[in-house]
């Protein structure tokens, strides 16, 4: 008769469950990029600590600066990874970052919080808060980072993330409506891409990585209308892929944004024939290259 500690209670696609409690974190290889000042687009990049307890960092991107005095919106972007895996420093989310830092002329600030099993969730939504607290705190030129106090036009931020990201982004959203910033800053619009949320298979592995969840309920997976019309912006761009397993996800929380007597204006754009995330795995494909061109547009847009 097997022992409770190598009887498995549960299985998700990121972890399994034993029966004694212990969390078993699957193997997920990809590949990590340092900082660096990129020859092509003339995008700088850099590490910086934001908090040591709890423990949060982010990565800065910074474009081609041509004047001493010039200012950039900011994005304040929220990688993804099923709140257990990937960082800023993932090859994938440097080269994006890198890209819409220099096709949107805008300084990315790519968040590293907390994952589960080493940090459960609440701490993913606490640490990119926090994140998002840390820049806000630059808005007098007096902050810690003098890319954020020299070159950051405060009154055009964005928030973006994908996947479990995307899903963070609407909490950090919901708290700039309802716990606020300082003033003169400003967040402008949010773009999730093939956001998480409730209604889907992925439910249950959400819950078993909060242990002080609220059930389906839970507001940070179902966002209540009342905690929608709060979202502490104008616009909210969405996309979904038709073959995601998240494509209702993002498609409820789009009705649902509408109906929620929010006052900004929402879009959603749907990749035919795609799945989740396709365009990291192929960054140089049409519907790719479309995807990122969007994202950039949004940014830009007036």
């Amino acid at each position: 008769m097997a022992s409770s500690s190598s009887e498995i209670e549960k299985e998700f696609k990121f972890f399994r469950v034993y029966k004694d409690g212990r969390v078993e974190l699957f193997r997920f290889d990809w590949e990590t990029v340092p900082p660096c000042d990129d020859p092509i687009t003339g995008v700088r990049s850099k590490d910086v600590i934001i908090s040591l307890e709890p423990p949060v960092s982010a990565r800065i991107f910074l474009p081609r600066v041509t004047n001493p005095n010039q200012k950039f919106p900011l994005l304040f972007y929220i990688h993804g990874g099923g709140f257990s895996i990937m960082s800023p420093s993932a090859k994938q989310y440097h080269e994006f970052c890198t890209t819409v830092a220099a096709k949107a002329g805008v300084i990315v600030v790519s968040v590293e919080y907390g994952l589960f099993p080493t940090r459960p969730i609440p701490a993913c939504y606490d640490d990119s808060w926090a994140g998002l607290q840390w820049v806000a705190g630059h808005v007098h030129g007096n902050g810690p980072d003098p890319w954020l106090n020299d070159h950051v036009d405060f009154s055009k931020v964005f928030i973006g993330g994908d996947s479990a990201g995307g899903n963070i982004s609407h909490t950090v959203a919901f708290r700039v409506g309802s716990i606020g910033l300082p003033p003169n800053v400003k967040v402008v619009g949010v773009v999730m891409v093939h956001p998480f949320f409730g209604g889907t298979e992925d439910d249950e592995m959400w819950l078993s990585m909060c242990p002080t969840n609220c059930g389906l309920e839970d507001p940070r997976m179902k966002p209540p209308a009342a905690d929608l019309a709060q979202l502490g912006c104008k616009r909210v761009l969405i996309f979904v892929a038709e073959k995601d397993h998240l494509n209702v996800a993002g498609k409820n929380y789009y009705e649902e944004l509408k109906k929620s007597g929010w006052g900004g204006e929402v879009e959603l754009v749907e990749n035919i024939g795609k799945e989740h995330c396709f365009h990291f795995f192929d960054s140089s494909s049409e519907e790719a290259v479309e995807l990122v061109a969007k994202f950039v547009s949004f940014i830009k847009q007036e």
